[in-house]
């Protein structure tokens, strides 16, 4: 389903692998080192579903910070390389918005917050869960060609109806 911001589209459970970082907003550049180190790792799983998109599972588990995966989805035959880490993610309604080049990323995280003030979804916050941030979960596929100074990529946000 479209909307003004995006496109609301239920995906199905997966399966992926990568690197785990978990850390205080002061040390996101420490996590940047950890999304290129599996970036180029991703020629060890064997059985990648698509290696030319890898993905960033952000958790806002820590008042000062997150909890990220960067990862690649993989088929069940896929063995664990070793220092990397299995993430099985359930089937979840998102809201998908692209973050197009040359946009400053804030302004396109701005315009998700501003979304769900007038809509009838709110983000997904897992039961029992506490989260440090309005946008609890977030889910982003970059192409792995990607600008780093400048990327384009799709933010994919879990969402249900507002109770």
């Amino acid at each position: 389903m479209k909307t003004l911001i995006g496109e609301i589209v239920t995906i199905p459970s997966y399966r992926a692998m990568g690197l785990k970082w978990e850390g205080p907003y002061g040390d996101v550049p420490k996590l940047k080192e950890v999304i290129l180190r599996m970036g180029k790792r991703v020629n060890e799983l064997r059985f990648v579903k698509n290696p030319e998109t890898q993905l960033g599972l952000s958790y806002h588990l820590r008042p000062d910070g997150f909890v990220h995966y960067s990862v690649f989805e993989v088929d069940d035959q896929q063995e664990i390389p070793p220092g990397m880490i299995e993430v099985n993610v359930p089937e979840m309604t998102y809201l998908i918005v692209k973050h197009p080049k040359g946009k400053d990323i804030g302004v396109t995280y701005t315009e998700i917050y501003q979304w769900f003030k007038g809509c009838d979804y709110q983000p997904l916050k897992e039961n029992g869960v506490e989260y440090f941030d309005d946008l609890p979960i977030k889910h982003e596929r970059y192409p792995v060609d990607r600008d780093l100074e400048d990327p384009h990529f799709e933010i994919l946000i879990p969402i249900v109806l507002k109770s």
